[in-house]
């Protein structure tokens, strides 16, 4: 592993604990499945689809949790750079701002730093990961009716942190050697969003607009 890439995956820098599946579920199985397509270096836009008789709100979850990981750890390696001072503003370029709204502090959309909007995304995602009424982790146990509603906001936030890196944070993953890296994971969103359009086409737009993002999906 080089040298980036072992800073990519440097624990100490991991932006919250992993969410792991546990060993012998079938989300554990899936989420193996996955990963194998992923190491036999399928084409991601394959490697994103159902995989036959399985159940399409299983494949998400594990891919949800995946990606919460994932994108946990590229912000993790830029979170030193990315401040109040650099960061003011939760933004993808001049043309983008991100407000925070949630139903406890923030009940009106707020212009936040981009750290601090992070903050909360990530301790959000991870109470919606781990309530079980909503990613329940027992086969058999069905996902409740507002699984894909949840999912979608989970995405599309998701997205923003995506939108902020490559725009205001690019050149410190250039530096690191780790633009390949981010790159595959982003593409590996975008194709999985896109299959099971999980993210409205306008959400996708500051990245299918901006040079750095287009070049990762096209």
């Amino acid at each position: 592993m080089s040298h980036a890439l072992k800073q990519v995956f440097n624990k100490d820098k991991t932006f919250r604990p992993k969410r792991k599946f546990e060993p012998g579920t079938q989300r554990f199985e899936l989420h193996k499945k996955a990963q194998a397509s992923l190491n036999a270096g399928l084409d991601l836009k394959v490697a994103v689809q159902l995989p036959p008789g399985e159940e399409q709100n299983d494949w998400v979850a594990v891919h949800v949790v995946d990606f919460f990981n994932r994108i946990n750890l590229i912000y993790g390696t830029i979170s030193d750079y990315c401040t109040e001072q650099s960061c003011p503003v939760m933004s993808g370029g001049p043309k983008y701002e991100y407000r925070w709204q949630d139903e406890h502090k923030y009940r009106k959309p707020t212009a936040l730093s981009a750290p601090q909007y992070m903050n909360l995304l990530m301790d959000w995602i991870e109470v919606q990961i781990n309530n079980e009424d909503i990613f329940p982790t027992n086969v058999g146990t069905p996902f409740p009716k507002n699984f894909l509603p949840v999912v979608k906001k989970i995405l599309s936030r998701l997205f923003r942190v995506f939108v902020h890196v490559y725009i205001h944070h690019f050149d410190r993953i250039t530096q690191m050697g780790s633009e390949a890296h981010v790159n595959t994971c982003y593409k590996h969103f975008y194709y999985f969003v896109k299959e099971f359009n999980l993210i409205d086409t306008k959400e996708l737009e500051p990245l299918v607009s901006s040079q750095v993002g287009s070049g990762a999906v096209h």
